[in-house]
Formats: C-alpha cells, sequence, structure tokens
C-alpha cells in the first residue's frame, strides 16, 4: 500500500491528480496539465511536495573519513552551510544511488537520497561506516518543499528575512525560519533553474506550503507535480536513477566525472573507475516522427549493431520539440551526428546534441 505525504489532502484539494510513485501517493499534476506547470516553473515559479525524498543524519568525529570512503566525491574540505552531490558506488563501480550531502555543524551531516532507494541507500550507509560515527533515518519526521523557478526568491523573501535565505547555489542556511515555520532551506532544486528546498518537521508542511502559496499568488505561482518535475530535469538534462544510471552504470559512464575525485584515498568501486569509461552519456534532439522513450535501441544510419539504448525521452515543452538522453559506445557519435532509434520496429531519426538541452540565463 502506497504511503502519503503530509501534504497529501492538500493536493486533493487543489485538484492533484494523485498516482502511486516509488512507494507513495504523489500528484503527477493539477488541472494545470504538465505542460503549464513545466512553463510556469521556467518562467514564474512551481511549488512541488517532495516529502517522499529520504533524509540521513551522519555524525560523529569520523563522519567525514567515512564520507570520502563511501561517496565518491571529496568532503575533506567543506565550510558548514555548502552542500555537495555525489554518487554512491558498489565495489563494481555501479551507482548504487546519487545523494546531496549539506554540513550542518562540524562533525554533523544531512544527507538527501532518493524515495526509492532510501531504505537501500540506509542500509549501505550504515552497513559500510566505522569508527566514531552514527547514521539515523530521519525521513519520516521530515517534510521536504521544492521552490523552482525565476521569481522563486522574491516569493521566498516575502515570508523568510535575508538571512535565511542561501545567497549561493548550493548553499544552506539550518535552523531557520519561513512564514514562522521552523525549517532548514537550501539553494538547490532538479529543474535547472534557481529556487529553493525547504525542509521542516512534517507536521508543519501543510502551514508552509500554504504561506509559500499565498506568498506567490502576485508571482504566478502554481502547484507542480511529477510530470512537470520530470519534464524539467529531462530538459536540464539532469540524471534520473534507473535511468541514466544504475548499479551497472559507473558516475564516469553516465557523465558524472566532475563529482568523482580519483585523486583521493580509496573509496568504494574506486579500482574500477581507472581505465576509462567505455559509454557515455549523450544528447538526442528528435528530428524525425514520433517521441523516443526510454529503453529504444540506437544504430548508426545504415547499420545493423546497436552503439547503444535511451535511457529518457519526453517532448520539451519548452524547446518545444522532443528529446531523449542516451548511453552509447564510448566515442560512437558526436554532436552533430544522426542515429536511428528503434521505436516500437520504426525508425525514428534523431541528430545528437550537446547536453545539457536547456541552460537558464543567469
Amino acid at each position: 500500500m502506497c504511503r502519503k505525504t503530509p501534504l497529501y489532502e492538500t493536493h486533493v484539494r487543489s485538484g492533484g491528480k494523485m498516482v502511486p510513485f516509488a512507494g507513495w501517493t504523489l500528484p503527477v499534476q493539477y488541472e494545470t496539465g504538465v505542460v503549464r506547470e513545466h512553463m510556469a516553473v521556467r518562467e514564474k515559479c512551481g511549488i512541488f511536495d517532495v516529502s517522499h525524498m529520504g533524509e540521513i543524519l551522519l555524525k560523529g568525529e569520523d563522519a567525514v573519513e567515512n564520507l570520502n570512503r563511501i561517496l565518491t566525491n571529496d568532503y575533506t574540505t567543506m565550510d558548514v552551510g555548502r552542500a555537495r552531490y555525489s554518487p554512491v558506488c558498489n565495489e563494481n563501480g555501479g551507482c548504487v544511488d546519487d545523494l546531496i550531502v549539506y554540513k550542518e555543524a562540524e562533525n554533523l551531516y544531512f544527507i538527501v537520497v532518493n524515495a526509492a532507494n532510501k531504505d537501500k541507500d540506509f542500509a549501505w550507509i550504515k552497513g559500510h561506516i566505522e569508527g566514531n560515527v552514527t547514521c539515523e533515518d530521519i525521513s519520516d519526521e521530515t517534510a521536504q518543499i521544492a521552490l523552482q523557478g525565476p521569481e522563486a526568491e522574491r516569493i521566498l523573501k516575502k515570508i523568510a528575512s535575508d538571512a535565511a535565505i542561501p545567497a549561493k547555489y548550493y548553499h544552506a542556511v539550518f535552523n531557520t525560519q519561513a512564514g514562522g515555520i521552523a525549517c532548514m532551506i537550501s539553494r538547490t532544486g532538479y529543474t535547472g533553474e534557481d529556487g529553493f528546498e525547504l525542509y521542516c518537521k512534517s507536521p508543519d508542511a501543510p502551514a508552509l506550503w500554504d504561506k509559500l502559496m499565498k506568498a506567490g499568488e502576485e508571482f504566478g505561482l502554481i502547484p507542480c507535480g511529477l510530470g512537470a518535475r520530470d519534464t524539467l530535469r529531462l530538459e536540464a538534462a539532469m540524471p534520473l536513477y534507473g535511468h541514466e544510471m544504475d548499479d551497472t552504470v559507473t558516475p564516469l559512464e553516465a557523465g558524472l566525472g566532475f563529482a568523482v575525485k580519483m585523486g583521493k584515498e580509496n573509496f568504494i568501486g574506486q579500482h574500477k573507475m581507472i581505465s576509462a569509461p567505455e559509454r557515455m552519456r549523450i544528447g538526442l534532439k528528435v528530428t524525425g516522427r514520433g517521441i523516443v522513450r526510454e529503453k529504444e535501441e540506437l544504430k548508426l544510419p545504415g547499420q545493423d549493431t546497436a552503439i547503444g539504448f535511451t535511457t529518457s525521452g519526453t517532448f520539451a515543452p519548452y524547446l518545444k520539440y522532443p528529446i531523449a538522453m542516451a548511453l552509447v559506445k564510448k566515442d560512437s557519435v558526436k554532436p552533430g551526428d544522426i542515429v536511428m532509434a528503434d521505436v516500437r520496429g520504426r525508425e525514428v531519426e534523431c541528430e545528437v546534441v550537446p547536453i545539457p538541452f536547456y541552460k537558464r540565463k543567469k
């Protein structure tokens, strides 16, 4: 049976179309529809319930040492209030998951993991920690609301002080307030836009949502569902676990080399990434007729041997054409090349393009 977030009743009252997702019941869209929700985030602002995500606390004098061994990124030098993304790898170099680590205080780290992998991630981290460190799952008591889009800061400023609002991307302010509600505010997101993610106690989530909605009325703020969250992240070429990465795909193959610090001391899976990756993630603009979805085989024109497969695909509402991401053999194609996607036995032409497909103007 699917679980409900603290905002379930709020979504129902707002006309959310509720669907099962990663063991939760969440809105896939509202009466406004996916395209309007997507465009609101690109042009004004959207608000998302992401309370299904998992939160873990890692604390103790050996916390940094454990982060550096379990994660591919380097956490040796990290100021309080900073956030840092990282894949988590298994012994074969494949991705267990990807996550964000926030430094809340010295020897105290707040970790956000994907909803579908929360239990797996918690067990993985807990099973690999050593020394003076503890690991605590605080997901049930924590809610998360994402405020995303060009108007996000102006909306947040109506209910939060300047000191409560992180000035830079991948920074956070802990133990603050928004609308009189205790929360943590981070300048992060999964849409390709500027925005914030607010973490509060689960019972406080409906009141915080309502305060944000009221503050955003004059700025065109609307609630958004899972559908727009997916199209937005795809336009921004942000990988999704189970699509662009899984336990057989290394971070280097997924194009996440920026978060793999091979120069640090041994971390789990490091030895499997010493040699060059055999695959690479690419972007595709669909130039033929149709939408190319995930797991479509890709071939070069006139050839019978597949070079790879698509991992995600959709019609991009802002760009106004279909796009897809794919994993293909390393150096098999370059931007400007044409590939053919096998969509239910029909070849659909695609052009290899640089990613991200969309990048906001700063």
